[in-house]
C-alpha cells in the first residue's frame, strides 16, 4: 500500500471520479491509488483518516503559514476545516455524483503557532439529503486541544460533462 505523502500531487481524471464513489476515491487516494490534489503539498497537509461521512487530515504547521502578527494565518485554519467538511461530504457521493461547497463558516478560538506541532481537521457529515448535505468540523492540536472549528452546506449534482 502507499502512502498518499509519497505520491505526486495531481488532478484525478473526471472519467475515473464519474465511476467511484466518494469513499472508494478518498480511500484510494489515501491508499497512494489516486494523486493527492495541489493545494495539500502548498500547505502541508494529508489525509489522516476516511470513513463514511467521516474523515481526518492531518496538517503540519510551519513558520511559512504566519502572518504578519506572528501566528498561523486564519486561512490555514479554515482550507483545512474546509477539506474536511467537504471530504466528509464526498465519502458519502454515490458513483456519478460530485459536490461544491455553497458557503462555510470558521471560528478561530485560539492562535496557532509552528510549536504546536501538527493539527487534526475532523470532519463529520450531519445531514446528508438529495441535492445537499452539512457538515461539522474542528481543528485540535493531536492531545485535543481545540483551536479553530465550522460548519459547511454543500450541494450535489450529477456529474454532466
Amino acid at each position: 500500500m502507499n502512502d498518499w505523502t509519497q505520491t505526486q500531487p495531481a488532478l484525478v481524471p473526471l472519467d475515473t471520479v464519474r465511476k467511484l464513489s466518494g469513499l472508494a476515491l478518498l480511500q484510494g487516494m489515501m491508499q497512494g491509488d489516486y494523486p493527492p490534489p495541489p493545494m495539500a503539498e502548498t500547505l502541508d497537509f494529508h489525509l489522516h483518516e476516511v470513513a463514511p461521512g467521516r474523515v481526518v487530515f492531518q496538517g503540519r504547521l510551519a513558520g511559512r503559514f504566519y502572518n504578519p502578527l506572528g501566528t498561523v494565518h486564519g486561512g490555514y485554519s479554515a482550507t483545512l476545516l474546509d477539506s474536511a467538511m467537504a471530504c466528509a461530504v464526498h465519502s458519502t457521493l454515490e458513483p456519478g455524483e460530485i459536490y461544491t461547497t455553497m458557503e462555510f463558516k470558521v471560528q478561530l478560538v485560539r492562535a496557532l503557532t509552528e510549536e504546536v506541532g501538527s493539527v487534526l481537521a475532523t470532519g463529520k457529515v450531519l445531514h446528508r439529503g438529495r441535492r445537499s448535505a452539512t457538515a461539522e468540523a474542528n481543528l485540535t492540536s493531536e492531545d485535543g486541544k481545540l483551536f479553530a472549528h465550522g460548519t459547511t452546506t454543500c450541494m450535489i449534482m450529477p456529474i454532466t460533462q
